[in-house]
């Protein structure tokens, strides 16, 4: 029997505006985008990336009761969610490549602990760290 993470989520305020982000600049692609009456599930995935999704979930029905989700789009709003990180072979390339695309960075590319790293949010406020492999 093998086991493992399939599926880990962010929350996001809004799914159209997510996916258009994680497909169109990320260049992620869909992986399943399901309706169950207002319920949505939305995984996307890196290209290079077969066996991970990344779900794309807005908080509220059928998981968080009203008082819940609100604090959690809060939570959001204030960018606390902690950072997802994106393994990289060149993070100066990877920058001007999604800079080209729109991405707006909160962090340049910067030198430090033998790699180089830089960080963005997305447009509901997830932080992003872009590492570059160590050689």
């Amino acid at each position: 029997m093998s086991q493992g993470i399939q599926v880990a989520g962010v929350y996001v305020r809004d799914q159209d505006e997510a996916l258009a982000f994680y497909v169109d600049k990320l260049g992620f692609r869909v992986v399943a985008d399901v309706r169950n009456g207002d319920y949505r599930w939305l995984t996307v995935q890196h290209a290079e990336q077969a066996s991970f999704q990344l779900g794309l979930f807005t908080p509220g029905p059928p998981v968080h009761d009203a008082a819940t989700a609100q604090a959690l789009r809060a939570l959001l709003a204030k960018g606390a969610m902690p950072p997802l990180v994106l393994a990289v072979d060149d993070c100066r390339a990877t920058c001007e490549r999604l800079r080209a695309a729109g991405v707006e960075f909160t962090q340049e590319p910067v030198e430090r602990y033998g790699t180089v790293d830089a960080g963005f949010r997305d447009p509901s406020g997830n932080g992003w760290k872009i590492i570059e492999a160590r050689r």
